[in-house]
């Protein structure tokens, strides 16, 4: 089987039994899912949904946010991880949006980077959930699943490496989908620890799989 063969095989499957593909945060607005992301950094999406309820209602907006102390933040988002930098981390964010962009999310991957928190995996995400463009968030789902099926090499070991070679693979327009494809799948699916190969849809092309390492 070729390289070209597998991808081929593994997109068609998830077409055909993911045709919902989609974040699993919830938010209202491009304000709140990026909030949620930058909480979502080492955390469970279904602690962030836990939390994000209170922290929403008492600050709606980046203008409220940017006001706030970050002592107050830090009371609400104290069952998060690292809550003291994440605290820090979404005020000054806040402060910034409202000082440079007028509280609007930025449409860019280096204006995204400019702001407190926010990363090249998190500013892919907000571009391809919000804005709809072809970027690849590369977490640690991500990465180990695309490594297991075949998609990229076991040579590429940085998230930027994966990315790259994610793009080299998958046609442009399914790059979006494709993200949530990968993580849904390795939350569910090929777990890190126990893969659940047996009962995978892709067991018949996943190199992991077929050199049964397990």
């Amino acid at each position: 089987m070729t390289k070209a063969e597998r991808v081929k095989n593994i997109i068609s499957w998830f077409e055909e039994n993911f045709q919902i593909a989609e974040t699993e945060l919830i938010y209202d607005n491009a304000f709140q899912l990026l909030v949620s992301v930058i909480l979502s950094a080492q955390c469970t999406d279904k602690r962030v949904n836990q939390t994000t309820p209170a922290l929403f209602r008492r600050f709606p907006s980046p203008q409220i946010l940017a006001d706030a102390d970050v002592a107050e933040v830090f009371e609400y988002i104290r069952s998060i991880s690292y809550p003291n930098n994440k605290a820090k981390h979404l005020v000054g964010m806040a402060q910034k949006l409202v000082a440079e962009f007028q509280g609007t999310i930025p449409e860019s991957m280096e204006q995204l980077c400019t702001l407190p928190g926010v990363g090249r995996k998190t500013a892919n995400v907000i571009l391809s959930v919000i804005y709809h463009q072809p970027t690849m968030a590369v977490d640690t789902h991500v990465f180990r699943v695309s490594k297991r099926l075949g998609i990229v090499t076991q040579t590429a070991r940085t998230p930027l490496a994966v990315e790259t070679q994610l793009y080299q693979q998958i046609p442009e327009a399914l790059i979006p989908k494709a993200h949530h494809w990968l993580i849904l799948h390795g939350r569910y699916t090929c777990v890190a620890r126990k893969p659940r190969c047996t009962e995978c849809g892709l067991k018949t092309w996943c190199r992991f799989a077929l050199t049964n390492v397990n």
